[in-house]
């Protein structure tokens, strides 16, 4: 039964994040925002609901390993695994301007994350630093997206005609998905953890950060199938950036995070030399091969192997 709950609150958390785009995108729209700032703001944030709920309910529930499990897991998951897969389907070309500002701000963040957890707790002021300085990016990217007026794709055409009544219900059905599934998934993780004697740690950064990447994985395999391999790279960095400063700034505004010393000398520092891999890997002819893909997928095996 626990296994079907967990099953079944991941399928309602995910549904609730396609919800909450959906209608928010669409309320976006008739706000007059253009598809460029739909995408950076209300998409990306979607796709990182999951993430941010099921953080919030553990660490609300005192479950810090499975709150912190869940976005360090995320991140190694999202670099090894889906950026792995999704450059198998199909070969990433890389812009320079991703190194610059893109890459540039993982790194960053991924290191501040690491200094602020090293003394074992992420207090409500360290959440404050992250959440500002996610706001702070955020401007920045809004004054370098120039996006056109004209540029009106049929996609914010369509968005538009939708009625308020169905985006807000959208929206709102969405929101209930998120809270009602993500409490499910952390009950029904802390059930399992305690069947099997394994920790609630082991169960954040494997099932739980695998089940909430799922909207990163579909996005990028997509748009790998379509080569538009700049909107695979984009989601990922971009999905790292927001699992650091906005779950983890958020989460622990409102419930400050303990850290447990495993997570410093084991996970924290997978998520590193992952991050600081991908440079010389995006920097090579600036392209991400087949072969390169399969070299991260391999790496996030030997992750596994080495925490199970």
């Amino acid at each position: 039964m626990v296994y079907l709950l967990l099953i079944l609150g991941l399928v309602i958390l995910l549904a609730g994040g396609k919800f909450l785009v959906d209608g928010a995108s669409a309320l976006a729209a008739k706000f007059g925002l253009s598809a460029g700032l739909i995408g950076l703001t209300v998409v990306a944030f979607g796709t990182s609901a999951p993430e941010l709920l099921v953080s919030i309910n553990a660490a609300i529930k005192g479950n810090s390993d499975i709150a912190l499990g869940n976005v360090i897991g995320s991140n190694i998951s999202n670099i090894s695994l889906v950026l792995g897969i999704s450059a198998i389907v199909y070969p990433i070309s890389i812009y320079k301007s991703v190194l610059k500002t893109d890459y540039l701000a993982t790194l960053l963040s991924a290191i501040l994350f690491y200094l602020l957890a090293y003394n074992g707790l992420i207090s409500k002021i360290e959440g404050l630093i992250l959440f500002v300085l996610l706001i702070g990016l955020n401007i920045y990217f809004f004054k370098k997206l120039k996006v056109a007026e004209e540029d009106i794709n049929e996609d914010v055409v369509k968005l538009k005609e939708q009625s308020l009544v169905k985006s807000g219900g959208l929206l709102l059905l969405g929101i209930a998905g998120l809270y009602f599934g993500s409490d499910m998934l952390v009950d029904s993780a802390v059930e399992i953890s305690k069947m099997f004697g394994v920790s609630e740690r082991i169960i954040g950064v494997t099932v739980i950060a695998i089940g909430t990447s799922l909207p990163e994985l579909v996005t990028s395999i997509i748009a790998a199938l379509k080569k538009e391999t700049d909107i695979a790279i984009g989601n990922i960095l971009g999905s790292n950036i927001m699992n650091i400063l906005a779950i983890i700034g958020i989460t622990s505004l409102i419930s400050p995070i303990n850290v447990s010393e495993v997570f410093i000398k084991q996970d924290f520092l997978w998520m590193l030399g992952l991050t600081a891999l991908l440079f010389p890997i995006l920097r090579s002819r600036l392209i991400i091969s087949r072969l390169e893909g399969a070299l991260l997928l391999a790496v996030y095996g030997a992750y596994l192997f080495m925490i199970l």
